[in-house]
């Protein structure tokens, strides 16, 4: 072997056995992820042919089994379900004495900590919440986007150091979320996230309408502008019609937006609104400008621009 070449991970002795409940898109991942790092996937649970694939696809040749005899088979199980699972999930599990003490109880949800999993501490459980800030496909693409993703972790004193070592084996960054920051935090997330893909699919939508051939290439360039201009300079960044108090292309906006897309105006009016406060909260939206802008935004029909010039850019 080559001073240079990495040894294989199935060379090196593993360290736990890891399980997954809940073959979703992120369980996989995580425990493929896991597994490179010299941990050994031992189970998997998975109801729907979806997960099954996902399983087969991101952890072949690991069983699959019942929930409880994941429990049964790993030092280390991911709980990876819906948020709105996980409780009841948990409550499950301990009451029919599945969960073993010492067991590493690791679930990944955004919106909890780890208090979710007091039914299982009390069984003598290890519990870890340790959520990755990442979008997945359920495919092997996701393993590479670990590296270098932030989870967001809560975990007790004791067991920080172990938090933090599973996370970066999985090639990622800790960052420490108090236990009653865990929602705000998880609603960041999605208001950056979640939403931005809901904005993205209905402006390529639009251009679509408007006879644009290919809307992702035109889209792609310029959102990726905004992106990185946002992560570098916050409200700085702000630019358009609305922060420049263009209330009359907003007008125009707002009315073929009805005409053609209905469904988007009130997604469009809620964060052209948002955007004014924050133009105006940072002085880039001049106040003689902000009030014909506000009537459009407010509906109206004497919303249509004053007599205000307006100066900027084109964008």
């Amino acid at each position: 072997m080559s001073a240079f070449q990495q040894p294989d991970p199935r060379d090196r002795p593993a360290r736990l056995t890891v399980g997954v409940v809940g073959a979703g898109r992120v369980g996989p991942a995580l425990a493929a992820s896991l597994q490179l790092a010299g941990h050994r996937p031992v189970a998997v649970s998975g109801v729907s042919d979806a997960s099954r694939r996902r399983a087969a696809l991101l952890l072949p040749d690991v069983p699959l089994v019942p929930p409880a005899e994941v429990l049964r088979r790993a030092d280390l199980v991911l709980l990876t379900v819906p948020d709105d699972t996980l409780p009841g999930l948990v409550q499950g599990l301990a009451e029919t004495d599945a969960v073993r003490p010492g067991q590493l109880l690791v679930h990944t949800s955004g919106r909890y900590g780890t208090k979710v999993l007091e039914p299982a501490l009390r069984a003598g459980a290890l519990p870890l919440a340790l959520h990755p800030a990442m979008t997945f496909t359920g495919t092997p693409v996701d393993v590479q986007r670990l590296a270098g993703c932030s989870f967001g972790v809560t975990a007790p004193d004791e067991l920080r150091l172990a938090a933090e070592a599973l996370v970066i084996e999985m090639g990622g960054e800790p960052e420490w979320i108090a236990e009653e920051n865990r929602p705000l935090y998880h609603a960041a997330l999605a208001l950056g996230a979640n939403h931005l893909v809901t904005l993205v699919t209905q402006s390529m939508e639009l251009l679509r309408t408007a006879g644009v051939e290919a809307p992702d290439r035109m889209l792609g360039p310029l959102l990726g502008a905004a992106l990185d201009n946002a992560l570098r300079s916050g409200d700085a960044a702000l630019t358009g019609p609305v922060a420049r108090g263009d209330a009359g292309t907003v007008a125009a906006h707002v009315a073929e937006l009805r005409r053609h897309a209905p469904q988007t105006v009130a997604g469009y009016l809620a964060m052209a609104r948002a955007t004014a406060d924050r133009a105006l909260a940072h002085g880039l939206l001049k106040p003689e400008l902000a009030e014909d802008l506000l009537g459009v935004l407010a509906g109206r029909a004497d919303g249509a621009p004053g007599t205000h010039g307006t100066e900027g850019d084109a964008g």
